[in-house]
């Protein structure tokens, strides 16, 4: 991940999770969702069954904050944004849950919260969760 042409982020094997968060989130769901996203089975085992967590696939995670998955489409052409949490709430939070998602043992890597990022991926499978 590149902020401002410097790497800020970067991971091999593992997981890319954009983080949006709502109006109303809250420490405890971060928490949840870092346990979720720390326990989820969707790496493959020696028979290639998604069986291995992101641990037990010797994976890590980029945690890149995206505000912009809250839009909604309902109305119009342009997305309304109004139902993500604004920056003062949305930014412990997302801090919070890479808190817990590292005391789950994960090795994390962050974004830089607010600033405009150039992430590269390689969507391996092709599996893409929405949680």
């Amino acid at each position: 991940m590149l902020v401002d042409g410097r790497t800020m982020g970067e991971i091999g094997h593992g997981l890319c999770v954009l983080l949006g968060v709502a109006r109303g989130d809250t420490a405890a769901d971060a928490e949840r969702f870092a346990g979720k996203v720390a326990r989820l089975r969707i790496f493959p085992d020696d028979e290639g069954r998604f069986d291995r967590n992101v641990l037990g696939a010797n994976g890590r995670v980029l945690a890149v904050s995206q505000f912009t998955l809250i839009a909604s489409t309902d109305k119009g052409n342009r997305p309304s944004f109004s139902e993500a949490a604004p920056p003062k709430e949305a930014e412990p939070l997302y801090v919070h849950f890479c808190e817990a998602l590292a005391a789950q043992g994960v090795q994390v890597e962050r974004g830089v919260f607010g600033a405009r990022m150039h992430v590269e991926l390689v969507n391996d499978g092709p599996v893409t969760i929405v949680l």
